[in-house]
């Protein structure tokens, strides 16, 4: 019994020195004491209460201060409790030091928590990148199609990091310029021959104002020859032009097959008011006939005179062919 109450007694005293050490860190107090930077055991074992990572502030500290830095242990706390991420900003301060770029915590932090990568930006600033546009097309004006690439050369700039443009905004102000320098060229000939002409016309424009970059030049990388829009705008519109007239002739002729057609039914009525007319002679001549106002040799010389008149139409009407057989 003895045995194993002392076994247990045993592992219950190494589970208390496991959690005081654990709450207590003293190897990395004597860590952060030999290397210069100060925090209290006391803040440290807070910092194990409120699930702070004890480990990565005491290397963060001892990283500024071996740099020369002056950092605050509370600072860096709060700036994790923000969200932010402190050993980011720790890097970057350090960089901007050994780089002769004037950047403070505060500023750090503010860009950090802005959701921009402060340790790239100080990066950027010493070693500036380069951009590459996606093809830009533009027609001069004399209808050639343009298809231009550039190669942008931005430089971090660090005050405008916090509410200043991203790289969207500079890409798309640079593809503006390069659409409006190639729109502004009497000829596509003049782009080819001197496509630095875009750059000046570009850089001239100050594309990066109100942006978190500088823009330190515009090389335009290719510059291809597309389709000649002029001409095709021409095509377009002359096929336009035949179809309206093909149109415009279609209707005229339906207009006339209509005034055609209206002609057509009126004269067949015509001759149907002159059929009718026909019918009512010989009724006419009939009661004349009866009332005395009409003889028979008023009948016959009327008969004679119609039959005279059919053959002078049968002379003067144009002989067939099976009248010349």
């Amino acid at each position: 019994m003895e045995i194993g109450f002392l076994f247990v007694v045993g592992i219950l005293a190494l589970i208390a020195i496991w959690v005081i050490f654990y709450f207590v860190p003293v190897g990395l107090w004597f860590t952060a004491l030999i290397s210069g930077a100060h925090i209290s055991l006391l803040q440290m074992i807070l910092m194990r209460w409120r699930k702070i990572p004890v480990s990565s502030i005491v290397s963060s500290m001892i990283e500024g201060t071996k740099a020369g830095l002056k950092l605050n242990p509370n600072s860096l706390e709060a700036h994790y409790l923000a969200g932010g991420n402190f050993r980011n900003v720790v890097h970057a301060l350090v960089s901007a030091q050994k780089a002769g770029i004037n950047l403070n915590f505060e500023e750090a932090t503010a860009i950090d928590l802005a959701g921009r990568d402060v340790f790239e930006a100080v990066q950027m600033s010493v070693n500036p990148k380069v951009i590459n546009t996606p093809p830009v097309t533009a027609v001069a004006k004399d209808g050639i199609q343009l298809i231009a690439k550039a190669r942008v050369t931005v430089r971090a700039n660090i005050r405008q990091l916090v509410g200043g443009a991203g790289e969207e905004t500079v890409l798309a102000r640079v593809g503006e310029g390069i659409v409006s320098s190639i729109g502004s060229s009497v000829s596509h000939k003049s782009v080819l021959e001197n496509p630095d002409f875009i750059s000046r016309v570009v850089l001239e424009k100050g594309l990066d104002a109100g942006t978190a970059f500088e823009i330190l030049s515009i090389d335009i990388a290719d510059i291809d020859v597309g389709k000649n829009i002029g001409a095709q705008l021409q095509m377009d519109q002359a096929e336009a032009d035949k179809n309206i007239a093909q149109a415009k002739a279609e209707e005229r002729r339906a207009m006339a097959v209509a005034l055609e057609q209206e002609m057509k039914a009126k004269a067949q009525e015509a001759r149907a008011k002159v059929i009718l007319a026909e019918a009512e002679v010989p009724l006419a001549m009939a009661e004349a006939f009866r009332n005395g106002n009409l003889g028979i040799m008023d009948y016959y010389r009327m008969k004679n005179m119609i039959a005279d008149t059919q053959m002078r139409e049968s002379i003067s009407a144009p002989k067939t062919d099976s009248s010349k057989k």
